[in-house]
């Protein structure tokens, strides 16, 4: 929802050996590594995350290969583990709680400390977490783009 993203690519090359070129792989991201399999008619890139030592948010992400004529559309899409998710959604809900009480009370002429307190503390606590998933989750969505992406020979 909040934290899926897609990448959509044409590539001229035939779906077996896009197969052929991912399945079996494993990739290292962050000394972190995925492995690509088969499922359901399309491949999966998920986490080995038994061997971390520390919490991190970490997605699954599903290929899916479509033929278009001659062309082959690939679908990239990437989702935060179910594990995963429920510490940065809390995260979002309590800084939003945060700034919209602030503009309630912008609104209804409160005390101006509280006001302007509560919507620091909420913009600064979003400003760190989006920083953070920059750094952890998002980085880890946009490599794993870059290895599917390097793995065909896109014109």
């Amino acid at each position: 929802m909040f934290f899926t993203r897609t990448q959509r690519y044409l590539a001229s090359i035939p779906k077996e050996d896009i197969k052929n070129r991912l399945i079996g792989n494993h990739v290292k991201i962050h000394d972190m590594d995925f492995e690509v399999y088969e499922k359901d008619h399309s491949l999966r890139i998920i986490p080995h995350a038994e061997q971390s030592e520390g919490i991190k948010t970490l997605p699954i992400t599903r290929v899916e290969m479509n033929e278009e004529g001659n062309k082959m559309n690939i679908v990239v899409t990437s989702k935060m583990r179910k594990l995963d998710s429920g510490g940065p959604i809390l995260i979002m809900f309590f800084c939003t709680f945060l700034i919209l009480a602030s503009l309630i009370l912008m609104a209804v002429d409160g005390e101006p400390k509280m006001t302007y307190s509560l919507l620091g503390i909420g913009s600064g606590i979003f400003i760190v977490f989006f920083i953070r998933m920059q750094m952890g989750y998002f980085d880890y969505v946009r490599k794993i783009r870059s290895y599917v992406k390097s793995q065909m020979d896109f014109a």
